[in-house]
């Protein structure tokens, strides 16, 4: 009888402690699958570190304004023009980021194509940062809101508080 306990105990322990990992992975197949992995990719523990680079936010407007990565300038997606980034030499470290990673990937891709030489993707766009507890502001300052994108996507946020 102890043995069957110490047996059910183990095995609902186990598939406790990896229901985490069980999401991590399904994310990562996720992402595997959506993003071309065209340009450099930086997980969020390398893009935390590297305070000389300069981070582009590739989502809509509305999406911006509920919150982004402190110091990030806003490019967005579906209307980004070149002409409108603030003056950088080409070989500036940039970061270019999006709810997951596929907008600000195309993104990425436009701005090495016009000769840009130190861009990468932020893997797992803000939604991974705020997953690993980096922080995010607005115009009010530090937040926890982070807009969701849509209630599909939303599913990949794991922290912070979702906002449609």
């Amino acid at each position: 009888m102890r043995i069957l306990l110490f047996t059910t105990l183990f095995l609902v322990f186990t598939l406790w402690s990896c229901r985490g990992q069980v999401r991590d992975g399904a994310y990562k197949t996720m992402l595997k699958g959506l993003l071309s992995h065209t340009v450099r990719e930086l997980s969020v523990e390398e893009a935390a570190t590297k305070t000389n680079a300069v981070f582009l936010d590739a989502r809509e407007p509305k999406e911006y304004e509920v919150s982004h990565i402190q110091g990030s300038f806003h490019v967005g997606y579906d209307h980004f023009n070149l002409q409108q980034l603030p003056r950088l030499p080409k070989d500036t470290p940039i970061i270019v980021y999006c709810s997951v990673g596929y907008r600000s990937e195309k993104i990425s891709e436009q701005l090495l194509q016009a000769g840009y030489t130190n861009v990468a993707n932020l893997y797992g766009g803000i939604f991974e940062w705020v997953n690993q507890n980096q922080p995010i502001v607005n115009q009010q300052g530090p937040t926890q809101q982070v807009h969701a994108y849509n209630r599909s996507w939303g599913v990949w946020l794991k922290k912070g508080q979702k906002v449609y």
